[in-house]
């Protein structure tokens, strides 16, 4: 089993706490599921915002999906001009067969703009 990390992002309409646990959820349940992935084979996650979220942390999604014993961390992404407006990132580890190409990063709806070279 090898040790391999996979990236997505949201972008959020607005600033709000259930706004925001529903869409990092959406989010998250995607990546799961595009990998063939259970909350076993997560090993961590890094949740990075835009600094003009501030309603919640992205990770309580996470925990009310149901993800309690992985590590979670959340931080503040940097804050550049012109950069897309309220983002959640998502940096997992996981622990999967599949070679890292077969990885599929997972970038909804504008956020997709963010990598177009990797976002399926």
């Amino acid at each position: 089993m090898a040790v391999r990390a996979v990236r997505g992002a949201v972008q959020l309409e607005r600033d709000e706490a259930g706004h925001m646990e529903e869409r990092v959820g959406a989010l998250l349940t995607e990546l799961l599921e595009r990998n063939g992935l259970t909350t076993e084979d997560l090993i961590s996650i890094w949740f990075t915002a835009t600094p003009d979220l501030h309603s919640d942390f992205p990770a309580v999604a996470a925990r009310k999906l149901g993800i309690v014993d992985v590590p979670l961390i959340c931080a503040q992404e940097l804050e550049v001009e012109g950069a897309m407006p309220r983002v959640v990132r998502v940096l997992a580890h996981i622990e999967s067969d599949r070679p890292r190409a077969d990885i599929a990063h997972v970038y909804l709806g504008a956020a997709a703009a963010l990598r177009k070279d990797i976002a399926q």
